[in-house]
């Protein structure tokens, strides 16, 4: 072990002696990689079920594609898978929370009934790990629902439900910011839409807007509690319109001070990429969420590898100074593998490409492109992508105390055979 301990110390000896010839400090790159937060989603672990009405059926355009056993059943399974998860991932992360999640004793309590007492488990889960919290209203897989309309809907009795619904998700951000000293994000995701074209496009986007107004009407401490907004391009079911879309919650978001954008990576046109939108959106909001995913043809939700939009997503935020002033989420559902490796798997490499661009010299090649000279500035992205930046990510995961390499899955199968075969 000590041998082992030596090569690996000796080889980040070497990769940051070749970084460090660029201008790069490694030491710099990982105590700043140490210091963000992923905010990781609870509905990966029991493919968006929740327990209101568990054996439920999905609505709202969403859909968890396969079957693979162990998914979570409870909480406390799904806080359990949780808790590994945590321990394969370095750092310290979040939890992102819809409100489906609520614990509320096996009593119906209505959605614009919520209140923090039905999540109180989830605090103390998250107080004992260290976890801050983010929160989401539910707004899809209930009866008010099924036409594909909520905070957009024509019926006015229809639209107050999810109005108080949003209104009780404000307040219960507000009580776990407080309680635990960080902020929550309240994102506000409806998939009201159509799926043929409708005739009336502007009528829905007004009942919208007012709905959303009433909601954010309350004003909360930012330091407990931040409002973000979601936009999406369609769903199935809105395949042809969504009150919702980019510009729409764009022009809410930068006409509603202290409002967040939320952008999803696979809320746009196959040809779009959030990468190209980050420093655009920042010019006008001062905060930003992003949704990272990785959607294959639709929105399809798939676990995020290490492609070159991620990359690119993560360079974005480097680049431009934006890390400050934007939250990072995952989201994604993939009931086709392991759940658990779903969860690690997604947020390694999501760390792993912010750390790829923690790494670049972003001043050298700023003042290659200053300069006019596109030949050196091509030649040094070029020469980076041949770095050793992996064994600067494995340093990370030896000192952050979590398994380096494929020896992250060891202890998922592990778990499978002792913990997640027994729930067949």
């Amino acid at each position: 072990m000590a041998t082992h301990s030596g090569s690996a110390e000796a080889a980040y000896g070497l990769a940051r002696e070749r970084y460090a010839a660029l201008g790069v400090d490694t030491e710099a790159a990982l105590s700043q990689l140490a210091q963000v937060a992923l905010s990781l989603h609870c509905w990966q672990g029991d493919d968006v079920g929740g327990f209101e009405n568990p054996g439920g059926e999905l609505s709202g355009g969403i859909a968890a594609t396969g079957n693979y056993p162990g998914k979570a059943r409870n909480a406390d399974e799904l806080r359990s898978d949780l808790d590994l998860a945590y321990r394969l991932i370095p750092g310290r992360h979040r939890l992102n929370l819809h409100a489906i999640y609520a614990e509320t004793g096996g009593k119906k309590v209505e959605r614009n009934e919520l209140g923090p007492e039905h999540f109180a488990a989830w605090l103390d889960w998250a107080k004992a790990g260290g976890h801050g919290l983010d929160f989401n209203p539910t707004c899809f897989s209930h009866p008010l629902a099924a036409d594909g309309y909520t905070l957009a809907h024509r019926d006015p009795a229809v639209r107050q439900f999810w109005i108080e619904h949003c209104i009780a998700c404000r307040h219960i951000g507000a009580h776990f910011g407080l309680a635990l000293g960080t902020p929550c994000v309240t994102n506000i995701w409806v998939p009201d839409g159509s799926k043929d074209t409708p005739a009336d496009r502007l009528a829905p986007r007004q009942r919208l807007r007012e709905s959303l107004d009433q909601i954010l009407d309350e004003p909360i401490d930012p330091a407990f509690n931040r409002d973000a907004v979601e936009a999406k391009l369609f769903g199935l079911g809105s395949e042809s319109y969504v009150a919702g879309s980019h510009e729409f919650y764009m022009g809410y978001a930068v006409s509603r001070p202290g409002t967040l954008l939320c952008l999803d990576a696979g809320h746009f046109h196959p040809t779009e990429v959030i990468s190209d939108k980050v420093s655009a959106v920042l010019l006008y909001v001062d905060e930003l969420l992003l949704h990272v995913s990785r959607g294959v043809r639709w929105d399809s939700d798939h676990v995020v590898t290490l492609t070159d939009e991620l990359q690119a997503i993560m360079q974005e935020l480097v680049r431009g100074d934006f890390l400050g002033r934007t939250h990072i989420g995952l989201d994604f559902f993939d009931a086709s593998i392991n759940r658990v490796a779903a969860w690690t798997i997604g947020a390694r490499n999501a760390l792993r490409a912010l750390l790829m661009a923690l790494l670049e010299p972003t001043a050298e090649l700023r003042a290659f492109e200053g300069a006019g000279d596109n030949t050196a500035r091509l030649a040094l992205l070029e020469e980076l992508k041949g770095l050793p930046w992996a064994t600067i990510w494995d340093q990370h995961c030896r000192r952050q105390g979590v398994p380096v390499g494929m020896a992250f899955l060891d202890e998922i199968r592990t778990y499978e055979t002792q913990v997640l075969a027994s729930r067949a």
